[in-house]
């Protein structure tokens, strides 16, 4: 028994060194380069002969993320962005009513002379020696001097000079408070506006705080009360000559409602009280020229309501805490722009009625002699934007083919890094192509019943004699057009195939929109042909996918582009 465990011991040993003489570390750094999440793995794999070497599959990928619900921003977190807390107010504003507290400094010279601050003081006075109590409570800054002056004037007459002024940029300190970023005690100046300080304190918390209910208190008394909608909707803010020690506290958020849709101000709004009137609601909101109706998603315990209005029916609807509004645009479209390019004399865009088709819109194109009606193209954004669509969608399963191989030695994987940059380059620009949008009409009959859309744009090509030779052949050119010859010939008037053309797909394009095969075409005037690039790959599935992406633009956007 002990012999047997002392030769499995020497066997495990002598196994041990031989994989640590003849270990090695595989890695992905193509994967790697490509997309941030691949993160290669060490290995280490036995150099033997019956085993291969396998590039470890990409690790910890992210799994999908399901949907986040959108946020509505507040209104009036806009505000605080840093903006009022950089900059100081000094100005003199001769709308301020003196209050409790503020700080006035007189100055009195001739038979009586006196230079001194004084504060208004609770019952609203000021007292001057020698003049006694004057009561300035409410007094405009503007008449300020006035009405100390004539006080002074009942005892001394005119034989004393007086000059007053409030105080405004004296260094304060003031407490910022409630539902903020920041709460603190900030220093400022007296003259600064209530922004200052709560920009300052980082601005109105928008999840918890209020933009309509915000005091500032005095001594423990209500000193003004602030509405920041009056600021954002109306430009008006009453400026407050701050003391040392006064608060300004922001009440928690109050009721809510959400508006998005066609309105300029698509955002979550407060209201006092238990609801706010449909007109209210549009007032803050302020809908576009083009809104017609809102649609008011209301949630009642475990139920949610949906209500329609008409914008004419506004005034009878009520909105409560945690409506969700939806300004809409609800017009039936009662004519339609066509634009007209090309071979034609006639107006250049074409009202046309709702529902209209080819047919109503050709008897409005005046032709000239060069027009090839037989060959009408019609264009339309929506095709356009369906075909980049199915583009993207091929470029993007070509992205997964190329990063996602296995290779099995490092020599392949190097291969692979190369041929990985070379296809992500090729995606990057086949993804800056843009499709034409062209609707296939087929003949000139078939293309009336055709419905006409907003937008589309009729294209009237000129007759021509040539026909256009494009992609893998010698000499690309145009070809005077022969009739009755075939593929072959106008091939060869470009110097035959390339080493790189790929024999089997090659595109016949016409004026018309209409696609054939090379070999079965039958040329006509005006005709493109093209000859897409043999896709030299190791894998079918980069081949195939290539091709297919090739062949999509070809026909889409009429280019043709170069795999690498």
């Amino acid at each position: 028994m002990r012999i047997l465990i002392f030769i499995f011991i020497l066997f495990f040993l002598a196994f041990y060194a031989f994989a640590q003489q003849s270990n090695f570390t595989v890695t992905v750094p193509w994967a790697q380069s490509i997309l941030p999440f691949f993160q290669p793995q060490q290995i280490e794999v036995p150099q033997t002969q019956a085993q291969p070497i396998i590039v470890p599959q990409p690790s910890q990928i992210q799994p999908p993320q399901p949907p986040q619900p959108v946020q509505i921003s507040v209104f009036g977190e806009q505000l605080f962005l840093g903006r009022f807390a950089t900059e100081q107010f000094t100005g003199f504003n001769p709308d301020y009513q003196i209050a409790i507290g503020d700080r006035i400094t007189v100055r009195m010279w001739g038979a009586f002379q006196y230079e001194g601050t004084l504060t208004v003081d609770p019952q609203g006075n000021i007292f001057i020696p020698q003049v006694g109590p004057i009561y300035v409570l409410g007094v405009r800054n503007a008449e300020l001097n006035n009405v100390i002056e004539s006080a002074v004037r009942k005892v001394f007459k005119n034989i004393v000079g007086v000059y007053a002024s409030l105080e405004t940029a004296v260094p304060v300190k003031v407490f910022v408070t409630g539902f903020v970023r920041n709460p603190g005690l900030y220093g400022g100046l007296s003259s600064n506006s209530i922004l200052y300080y709560l920009d300052r304190a980082g601005g109105v918390d928008p999840q918890r705080g209020s933009f309509i209910d915000i005091t500032v208190l005095r001594g423990n008394m209500i000193r003004k009360k602030v509405n920041l909608y009056d600021f954002l909707l109306n430009g008006k803010l009453e400026l407050i000559q701050f003391v040392d020690g006064d608060i300004i506290f922001v009440a928690p958020k109050k009721k809510t409602f959400s508006v998005t849709g066609e309105v300029f101000n698509p955002f979550q709004f407060e209201f006092d009280g238990e609801y706010i009137t449909g007109r209210e609601a549009m007032r803050l909101s302020k809908p576009k020229p083009g809104a017609t109706h809102i649609t008011v998603t209301r949630k009642q315990g475990l139920e949610k309501y949906t209500e329609y209005y008409s914008l004419d029916e506004i005034d009878r609807v009520i909105i409560y805490d945690g409506d969700e509004i939806t300004v809409l645009s609800d017009r039936y479209p009662g004519t339609i722009l066509v634009r007209v390019e090309g071979a034609h004399m006639g107006p250049h865009a074409l009202i046309l009625p709702y529902g209209a088709t080819l047919g109503d819109a050709l008897p409005k194109i005046v032709p000239n002699v060069r027009s090839n009606l037989e060959a009408i193209q019609l264009f339309r954004k929506s095709v356009a934007q369906r075909q980049k669509e199915m583009i993207l969608v091929s470029l993007q399963q070509l992205q997964s083919y190329a990063l996602t191989g296995r290779a099995e030695t490092q020599e392949e994987a190097t291969l692979r890094t190369k041929e990985a940059e070379l296809i992500m380059r090729f995606v990057e620009v086949a993804k800056t192509v843009e499709p034409k949008g062209q609707v296939v009409l087929g003949s000139l009959e078939e293309a009336k019943n055709t419905l006409l859309e907003d937008g589309d744009i009729i294209r009237i090509p000129e007759k021509t004699s040539v026909v256009m030779v494009h992609g893998e052949v010698r000499f690309p050119k145009t070809i005077l057009y022969q009739p009755g010859k075939r593929l072959k010939y106008y091939i060869e008037q470009a110097g035959g195939f390339t080493q790189r053309a790929n024999k089997s797909v090659i595109i016949v394009l016409h004026q018309n929109g209409k696609f054939e095969d090379g070999d079965k075409a039958t040329i006509q005037p005006g005709d493109e042909i093209f000859v897409l690039p043999k896709i030299e790959a190791k894998r079918i599935e980069i081949v195939r996918g290539i091709t297919q992406i090739l062949y999509q633009i070809a026909i889409t956007a009429r280019v043709l582009l170069l795999a690498w």
